[in-house]
């Protein structure tokens, strides 16, 4: 019964450090943490970084993106999760996605022509912390 308990206490315990927000972003500062959380690259043809402070969606766009293969890669911290919608012409390229921990997520992405290229970042576990950058595909 005592083992049940305890199994029991150590469980709930897990679930609530689970679900519980990473460390505070108020006052993050975002260029030292894209130095330690991004990866160093070369070729870099965008990069963003901020805080998304509410459920309101960052827009950024680029005004001449060259078709071509490109490697997205993107970032937050705070707790939880954000999104980072990419379109090009006003037509979605993809959806990526990474847990607000302070990890990396890498998407190939296809612009099929030349011109703006928009990524959208989004959280509603806001407020976190995000970087972005993107590279040519090798």
């Amino acid at each position: 019964m005592r083992r049940a308990a305890l199994l029991v206490i150590g469980a709930g315990t897990l679930a609530v450090t689970a679900c519980s927000p990473g460390g505070s972003v108020s006052n993050a500062d975002i260029p030292s943490w894209k130095a330690t959380t991004m990866p160093s690259a070369t070729g870099i043809v965008l990069e963003d970084s901020g805080k998304i402070p509410s459920r309101d969606p960052l827009v950024k766009t680029f005004p001449s993106i060259a078709a071509g293969s490109y490697v997205l890669t993107v970032a937050c911290d705070g707790g939880g999760k954000a999104f980072f919608d990419v379109s090009s012409g006003g037509t979605q390229i993809t959806e990526a996605g990474a847990a607000c921990n302070g990890s990396r997520e890498t998407s190939r992405i296809k612009v099929t022509s030349t011109g703006p290229l928009s990524i959208s970042a989004s959280s509603v576990d806001a407020p976190v912390i995000y970087a972005y950058l993107l590279v040519p595909a090798s």
